[in-house]
């Protein structure tokens, strides 16, 4: 397995990063499960796959011929199903009670039909008594993934059926680039003021100021994991890796349309991340036909989890009709990519920037407690107050260890002093919350102010 390709291009820029989002299945028994694992391109949902391979490989009760490993990505939906077929009658050879096959069949959901295609072959084939881990760049509801295919069709474990693959999360960032600096452990986003919590913020405040450069250099390269590898090699991200984003989103976004149009629209978002989307207004600066020209593509940025939108909530949690998302792209790197390859776009701001990461860091926790949350849109949410104020991310209802608890409401406010302000509005409407600031930790008011890097790494 070393040689293969993906593994050597890792080693180019590898900074000794792995994700653990399939870990638990290199050790699971073979047989009877699927799950399907799901992020932007780039991000590296091919290489999670070998490298499972390679773990499964290495196992004694696992024959290397089980292990079926297919690329999917421009297979229609009848290639596909006779892929399947060939691909178990060229693996005849290891036929026999308890030889299940562990079918990797990646980039899977650019296929129409693909989850019509799994549930048939696993209600009617021995398909139906594999492993299956299915990898993809896009989510639609129209496949009808969860309810059609996983329905009675996952296997009888209590692992993940639907795995999210996203751009690394800030302590991953810290792990890579700064080993030296301790990382808190993360807390459930119901319990961020608690006792626990109070005293691992405050053995931290010495380096608060080590946190913040690390918080900026990780809002200027993102998370793709070869763009941290560069920008800790050489201190910014390449041109050609800003060229193949670029060319992802050209493909799965807006694909008939000029050259510049994926740098305007990211610049465009970038500049409207903190306040609800004005769809009509933005379609008539970027020259669209119609608003529903506009709206098309926003549906591609987040099916294809290049972004992800925060819908304004009442206080019960539920989404207020009618009302205009707000809507954060899903790494930073995708707001510096306009003014990195178009001459003219204004590079972002922190505070967008520092407000955008906490949003893509909270909607993941909550997907982590409850599982099909972020495909589903249901994570992140804001709030108004009776003044017309907004809380940039509401209090939002998640499972708990003693059942059913809120998330601690949060405030973006990426400043050195004068965050009080901030505090009394989050104070007014929930007597608590977190004002995720720029260097300033107090905990002496029912809502605390907490450098944002730490926030991040509480999330997890």
């Amino acid at each position: 397995m070393s040689g293969h390709r993906l593994l050597r291009q890792r080693a180019s820029y590898d900074l000794g990063y792995r994700t653990n989002v399939l870990a638990d299945l290199a050790v699971a028994d073979v047989g009877n499960s699927l799950a399907v694992l799901v992020g932007p391109r780039r991000i590296g949902k091919s290489l999670a796959l070998i490298d499972l391979a390679a773990a499964l490989c290495a196992r004694s009760d696992v024959d290397p011929r089980q292990i079926i490993h297919l690329p999917c990505d421009g297979m229609r939906e009848r290639d596909l199903r006779r892929a399947l077929t060939l691909c178990r009658e060229l693996t005849r050879s290891v036929d026999g009670p308890s030889r299940s096959r562990v079918w990797l069949l990646d980039e899977i959901t650019g296929i129409a039909g693909w989850a019509s295609v799994l549930k048939a072959a696993r209600d009617s084939t021995s398909f139906g008594d594999d492993t299956v881990i299915a990898s993809g760049s896009r989510w639609l509801d129209s496949d009808d993934a969860l309810g059609s295919l996983m329905a009675g069709r996952a296997g009888t474990t209590e692992a993940r059926r639907v795995r999210l693959l996203l751009p690394m999360s800030f302590g991953d960032f810290l792990a890579a680039t700064r080993p030296e600096l301790p990382r808190p452990p993360a807390r459930h986003p119901a319990d961020l003021q608690g006792p626990e919590v109070r005293e691992s913020l405050e053995l931290l405040r010495f380096d608060i100021d080590a946190y913040d450069l690390a918080w900026q250099d990780y809002l200027t390269c993102g998370g793709f994991p070869r763009a941290v590898a560069e920008h800790a090699r050489d201190g910014s991200v390449s041109i050609p890796y800003l060229r193949d984003l670029e060319a992802w989103l050209r493909r799965d976004v807006d694909q008939e349309a000029p050259p510049e149009s994926i740098p305007a629209l990211l610049s465009a978002l970038d500049e409207r991340m903190s306040g609800p989307l004005n769809a009509t207004r933005l379609a008539e600066r970027l020259g669209y036909p119609n608003r529903q020209s506009l709206s098309r593509r926003l549906a591609r940025l987040v099916s294809t989890f290049a972004a992800l939108p925060c819908p304004q909530r009442t206080d019960a949690g539920g989404l207020v009709a009618s009302s205009k998302p707000k809507i954060y792209l899903c790494d930073p790197l995708l707001s510096w990519l306009p003014s990195r390859l178009r001459a003219g776009l204004p590079q972002p701001d922190f505070t967008r920037l520092s407000e955008m990461a906490l949003g893509v860091s909270l909607g993941r926790a909550i997907d982590d407690l409850d599982e099909g949350r972020w495909v589903a849109g249901d994570t992140i949410g804001f709030a108004r107050t009776g003044s017309g104020n907004e809380v940039d991310f509401s209090a939002v209802d998640v499972p708990g260890p003693a059942g059913g608890g809120e998330t601690v409401p949060i405030e973006c406010k990426w400043v050195d002093s004068g965050w009080r302000a901030e505090a009394k509005v989050i104070e007014a409407k929930y007597g608590r919350g977190l004002v995720a600031t720029k260097s300033v930790l107090d905990l002496d008011h029912p809502a605390w102010a907490v450098p944002a890097p730490l926030v991040a790494m509480l999330l997890g």
